[in-house]
C-alpha cells in the first residue's frame, strides 16, 4: 500500500489503526515521505528539491509508541536506490521488512540524483555519462559528436551528508527521538560513517554491509572539485548480471530469477533511464572523502561490520581494515560465507538480516560485542 505525501501521515495511520481492527494487523504498509530540503549539491545548489523517504511499517504497529532505540535509516550505495537494494519486491528479499517486523520503526532514503529523490537535469542528457557507456543510448550519427553539458560533479559526499542529515532530523522529530541508527550498504559505508563522525549525538548505532573504505583516502573535499568526461554513471541489465556473476563462489549463492525481478524494481525507480535503450540504472559520480583511518579511529559509536567472503567490490580485507581502524570499543566484524557484494539478494541473506537484529536490538552477534565472527557455509 502506497501514499503519495508526507503530509498524509494523519489519514495514514488512522487507516493504519482500521487495518489493525479489521484483524489485518499484521500487515506491512509502505508509506512514502517526501521532503523539501534546500540542496547543497553542485548541481542544484541553493534549489528547494526532494528527498525521497520510504517508510515500511506492520499496520497493527503504526499508533504505538515508538522506541527510544528503535528508529531505523537505511542508506543506499553509489547505484542502487534505496528502496530496490533495502525493500525489493521479491518475496523475503525485503531487509527493511525483515526489521519492521520484529517491531523497529524503518525508514531508508534516496541521495540527490537516486530513485524518486530530485535528480539534477543533467542527469537527463545521455551525453553526461561515462564516455564509455555513451554510444549504447545515443544514436550512432550523433555519438560522435556527443559531449557532456556538465563535466563537473553532479553530488557530492557533502551533499549526502546534509541529505542524510536532512532525513536524520525529520525522523527525530517525527518519532520524537534523540538518536536514529543508520544502516549502509557500499559507498552507503561513507555516507553513513562520515555523518556519524560529524555528528555523533544522533546516531545510536551503525550497521555497515560491504562499506566502500579506503585507510589512505582523502580527509577533505579537494578543491577545486575534479573533473571528468561524464559526471553519471549509468549500468545496463546485462551489466549488473555480469558484475554479480563474477562474484559468485558457491553453487546456487543467488537465485538467477531475481536478476529480472531487480532490474524490473530499477525501471520503476528511474522511468527516464527506463526509456534509455532496453532500460538502465542511472546515478551521480559521487566524489568521496571523510572515510579514512583517521577518522574512524575517533569514532566511538556502536559498529557492525559485514562482508561477503566473495565480494570483488568491496573486498574482505578492505573491511577488515575498518574494523581494525575503529575507534568504537563496541565493534564487530562478519564474513559472510557464499556472498557477494550484493549479500541481502543472496541465499545467505537471513543469517545478515538476523545480524542486524540482533546487534540493532542487543548491541552484540552470537554473545558477540568486539570481535570478529564468520556466519554461513
Amino acid at each position: 500500500m502506497r501514499r503519495k505525501h508526507v503530509f498524509f501521515c494523519v489519514v495514514l495511520l488512522g487507516l493504519a489503526s482500521r487495518l489493525a481492527s479489521a484483524d489485518d494487523g499484521d500487515r506491512l504498509l509502505r508509506i512514502d515521505h517526501y521532503l523539501p530540503v534546500i540542496s547543497t549539491a553542485p548541481s542544484l545548489s541553493g534549489q528547494v528539491t526532494q528527498l525521497y523517504l520510504r517508510e515500511v511499517v506492520v499496520a497493527g504497529a503504526a499508533l504505538r509508541r515508538p522506541d527510544p532505540q528503535g528508529v531505523l535509516l537505511f542508506v543506499h550505495g553509489a547505484g542502487t536506490p534505496a528502496e530496490v537494494a533495502f525493500d525489493p519486491s521479491l518475496s523475503s528479499y525485503s531487509w527493511m521488512a525483515y526489521l519492521a517486523r520484529a517491531g523497529f520503526d524503518v525508514f531508508s532514503v534516496d541521495m540527490t540524483g537516486y530513485g524518486r529523490s530530485t535528480r539534477p537535469l543533467a542527469m537527463n542528457d545521455a551525453c553526461n555519462s561515462a564516455k564509455e557507456s555513451r554510444a549504447q543510448f545515443v544514436p550512432q550519427l550523433i555519438a560522435a559528436n556527443c559531449t557532456p553539458s556538465r563535466l563537473q560533479a553532479l553530488t557530492t559526499m557533502e551533499s549526502d551528508w546534509h541529505d542524510i542529515g536532512a532525513a536524520v532530523d525529520y525522523l527525530r522529530a517525527l518519532r520524537r527521538v534523540d538518536q536514529v541508527s543508520l544502516l549502509g550498504w557500499s559507498q552507503g559505508g561513507p555516507r553513513t560513517v562520515g555523518y556519524t563522525a560529524r555528528n555523533p549525538g544522533k546516531v545510536a548505532k551503525l550497521v555497515v554491509l560491504a562499506p566502500a573504505y579506503n585507510r589512505a583516502g582523502p580527509q577533505q573535499a579537494p578543491n577545486p572539485l575534479p573533473m571528468n568526461d561524464g559526471p553519471m554513471s549509468v549500468q545496463t541489465q546485462a551489466e549488473f548480471k555480469a558484475n554479480w556473476d563474477r562474484q559468485v563462489g558457491c553453487p546456487g549463492q543467488y537465485d538467477p530469477d531475481a536478476v529480472h525481478a531487480l532490474w524490473t524494481d530499477f525501471r520503476e525507480s528511474d522511468p527516464v533511464g527506463a526509456t534509455w535503450g532496453s532500460g538502465v540504472r542511472r546515478a551521480p559520480q559521487v566524489p568521496t572523502w571523510g572515510f579514512n583511518q583517521a577518522v574512524v579511529a575517533r569514532l566511538q559509536t556502536p559498529f557492525l561490520i559485514i562482508v561477503g567472503s566473495h565480494d570483488k567490490q568491496v573486498l574482505p580485507e578492505r573491511a577488515h581494515e575498518l574494523y581494525v581502524d575503529l575507534g568504537s570499543k563496541q565493534k564487530v566484524f562478519i564474513e559472510l560465507a557464499c556472498s557477494s557484494h550484493n549479500a541481502m539478494w543472496e541465499k545467505n541473506r537471513a543469517l545478515l538480516f538476523k545480524a542486524s537484529l540482533d546487534w540493532l536490538r542487543e548491541g552484540n552477534v552470537n554473545g558477540v560485542t568486539a570481535g570478529e565472527l564468520k556466519l554461513g557455509d
